[in-house]
């Protein structure tokens, strides 16, 4: 092959080419592929203008507290000032105030349960609903020889000559007296002891039956071996009983321990308020 044919054959591979790569692209509507990459632009940012704001600081006014008034001890003395002090004329009359209810609150008491006996004993559980109640008791003692002592006569020996006085008493004595106690017991906790309760004073069947005490009275103002007194009996008009205790708690139930020595009967009740019924 000789050097003509071959530059014919190199001149049909350059117009294949051309039409290749310009002439079909251009006849597309595509752009022209030469194999060589150019950069692509970057795009314009529009700097955002940046948002101040403010800050605002809120200012609390300080107040200061108003004195709590304090009272010196002393009696104040209120006088009288004229009325139109007040807005109100002389001839007007006084503004009406808060009508007063004159209906007094019912307070009277039920008896809830009773306990009557005579010897010591524990009771049953006694379930109480209520808020409030009250335990009311009354004994009745033994009365005798055995409760105590009764004295007859007491005899008084002045000094005589060899400064030796003697005295004598004459009468009786017990060696026994009565007595009565309550132990209320809480039936939720029976390690919890909620009253113990005994006759305030002790129990005194003489002061209760008119007798408050004995005051001698001398018949004689002679000094002989032995002076005769008599026992001056003052009336007493007390008679605590019967003895009540209130109890501010309830709604649970409870049991009594009862100790009870030398008494003929004692009567236990369980009271509560009238009002309480048909609320609990």
């Amino acid at each position: 092959m000789d050097k003509k044919d071959i530059s014919y054959i190199i001149a049909a591979f350059a117009i294949i080419l051309v039409v290749a790569f310009v002439i079909k692209p251009i006849a597309t509507g595509q752009p022209v592929n030469t194999g060589i990459s150019f950069a692509t632009p970057l795009p314009t940012i529009t700097p955002t203008p940046l948002v101040v704001y403010a800050t605002i600081t809120s200012v609390i006014p300080t107040t200061t507290p108003t004195p709590v008034p304090t009272w010196n001890q002393k009696v104040q003395t209120v006088g009288f000032v004229n009325p139109e002090t007040y807005h109100l004329s002389t001839n007007q009359s006084l503004p009406q105030g808060t009508r007063i209810n004159a209906t007094q609150p019912d307070n009277s008491r039920t008896v809830y349960a009773t306990i009557s006996g005579k010897y010591s004993g524990t009771t049953q559980i006694i379930n109480i609903p209520f808020p409030y109640w009250e335990l009311s008791y009354t004994i009745d003692p033994v009365i005798g020889p055995m409760s105590g002592p009764a004295i007859q006569s007491i005899a008084i020996t002045p000094t005589l000559g060899n400064d030796v006085s003697y005295s004598g008493i004459q009468g009786s004595y017990g060696s026994v007296s009565p007595q009565f106690s309550i132990q209320v017991m809480d039936a939720t906790d029976p390690n919890r002891i909620v009253r113990s309760i005994s006759p305030p004073g002790g129990i005194d069947p003489d002061l209760w039956n008119g007798v408050a005490q004995q005051t001698p009275a001398v018949t004689s103002t002679t000094p002989t071996k032995y002076t005769e007194v008599a026992a001056t009996l003052t009336p007493s008009t007390t008679d605590p009983r019967p003895w009540t205790e209130k109890f501010f708690e309830g709604q649970r139930g409870y049991y009594f321990i009862i100790n009870s020595q030398y008494i003929n009967s004692y009567t236990i009740k369980i009271l509560i308020p009238t009002r309480y019924i048909g609320k609990y």
